[in-house]
């Protein structure tokens, strides 16, 4: 999610990088991606954990994006190159406690989440390639969902934002999902047992 900034960033954006910078932060110091002794077993309960969070949260979003940014597809193509079987996929528990969706600029709020950490996945996929042997082949299909095109995806989205009512209030609400999405993952993600000790 640390993209760059192109000259022309939105208020928009600049309000979500700064809005979400601590909870990010605080985010990123508890995954467990380069903590010593992270294995392919490690690895497996972890995305089985972004499972409950992203399958429940894809279906949310439902009206808010495009097909073509669905990421469940590839991340049970990893579950199932890690030896799950499609019962077991089925049978993983999903979160319940989701930032709230119900209008374009709480949607955006979470699509920055989403989209970023996709842009984001871009160093886990070189990283799991590295310590674990893992590629889009057999484990890190989620991470590279969109392949060449991440960096096109993402500048769209930028777009998307660019053109989003500037009124303080919505604005707010995107920012405020954005936040709520973070805490939401991280709170699950701890309880799912596979974070970093805080």
């Amino acid at each position: 999610m640390s993209a760059t900034l192109p000259s022309s960033s939105s208020p928009l954006l600049l309000a979500l990088r700064e809005g979400t910078r601590e909870c990010h932060k605080a985010l990123e110091a508890r995954l467990p991606f380069f903590a010593t002794g992270f294995d392919t077993a490690a690895y497996s309960r972890l995305l089985q954990a972004y499972y409950g969070f992203h399958a429940p949260l894809e279906v949310r979003l439902g009206q808010y994006q495009e097909a073509k940014r669905a990421k469940i597809p590839a991340l049970t193509l990893d579950l199932l190159a890690l030896d799950l079987s499609t019962a077991e996929i089925d049978a993983l528990p999903l979160c319940q406690a989701l930032p709230t969706i119900n209008d374009e600029a709480s949607a955006l709020g979470v699509m920055y989440v989403l989209e970023g950490s996709t842009l984001g996945g871009q160093v886990l996929k070189r990283a799991m390639a590295e310590r674990l042997g893992l590629g889009p082949g057999n484990g890190t299909g989620f991470f590279d969902v969109y392949g060449a095109l991440t960096g096109h995806y993402w500048r769209s989205f930028l777009d998307r934002l660019g053109r989003a009512p500037s009124a303080a209030a919505s604005q707010a609400a995107t920012v405020q999902a954005a936040i709520a999405t973070f805490q939401c993952f991280e709170r699950w993600l701890g309880r799912r047992g596979v974070l970093n000790q805080g």
